[in-house]
């Protein structure tokens, strides 16, 4: 296990815990989605894995390290993109990938194949402060990816960007996975995380709800539904049955036995529906 946390809890001072209690494993290789509504732990969970906060509370290791005693060599094996990023508006490009591999103890990914990876060559020698908001993000990934990390932490890469970008970003995280990178991805974007993750955790009110496959979890909490178009006096009707409601599936049948059938398609629920099942709660 690349991550392992037992029984972790934070509090920043109030009556409820941040984090509360929470254990879980990630596996190498794994992309692991970390997935809740603001407000749930998702970040404050990997600031401590990040050794940005203390552990308070429980047990942490990452990259085989305890977190209480991490040192700096910690820095070398992963990376970081946060929500806000940290770039330099008034260096290009190409001088912010500069600077930031200066500041590490390993070898280091070439800064200019790294913006031609990421769709930034043409724009490495721009000032920051005139790139759009997408190539901005692009940057950021490409930042922290500049010291090739066994283990890269993501806080909502695709966060206000429009689907090509999104789509971009997904891209490029299947293509680190597949190198063999470990991939912890905090986010509220439920269509990014069931594209994406091996595994997830539903995190609410600081406490992990349900962890599995998004393909298990929605097989275990989704509604099973039907989607049916048969003909009625002449014209074309469609209907949504549910399958785990008996009334619904008597008409189910009662279409087959008449022979009124013209369509039907099973429809799986999305990543979101479960979550709301789960937890009550949605993700905005």
């Amino acid at each position: 296990m690349v991550i392992k946390v037992e029984e972790l809890y934070y509090s920043y001072g109030g009556e409820r815990n941040a984090v509360d209690g929470i254990s879980f494993e990630v596996e190498k290789g794994e992309i692991f989605g970390f997935l809740g509504p603001n407000g749930a732990g998702k970040s404050t969970t990997q600031n401590v894995l990040t050794g940005l906060l203390p552990v308070q509370k429980g047990r942490v290791e990452v990259a085989g390290r305890d977190m209480r005693r991490a040192g700096h060599d910690l820095y070398n094996l992963i990376g970081v993109s946060f929500e806000n990023p940290n770039i330099y508006l008034r260096l290009t490009g190409l001088e912010n990938l500069q600077f930031f591999a200066s500041l590490y103890d390993r070898e280091t990914a070439d800064p200019m194949s790294l913006l031609r990876k990421v769709g930034l060559e043409e724009a490495a020698h721009q000032r920051v402060a005139a790139y759009s908001k997408g190539m901005r993000q692009k940057l950021v990934l490409a930042r922290s990816l500049v010291n090739r990390p066994e283990i890269w932490f993501l806080d909502e890469p695709t966060a206000g960007l429009d689907p090509t970008t999104t789509q971009w970003v997904i891209d490029l995280v299947r293509e680190k996975r597949d190198e063999g990178t470990t991939v912890f991805l905090t986010t509220h974007n439920m269509h990014v995380a069931d594209a994406l993750c091996d595994r997830v955790a539903f995190l609410n009110e600081g406490r992990i709800v349900a962890m599995d496959t998004p393909r298990n979890l929605k097989l275990r909490y989704g509604e099973k539904l039907v989607t049916v178009e048969h003909r009625r006096d002449g014209r074309l009707e469609r209907e949504v049955l549910s399958l785990s409601d008996e009334r619904e599936r008597e008409r189910l049948a009662e279409l087959v036995r008449l022979g009124r059938l013209e369509t039907i398609h099973s429809e799986e629920a999305t990543l979101e529906e479960v979550f709301i099942k789960v937890t009550g709660r949605a993700l905005q």
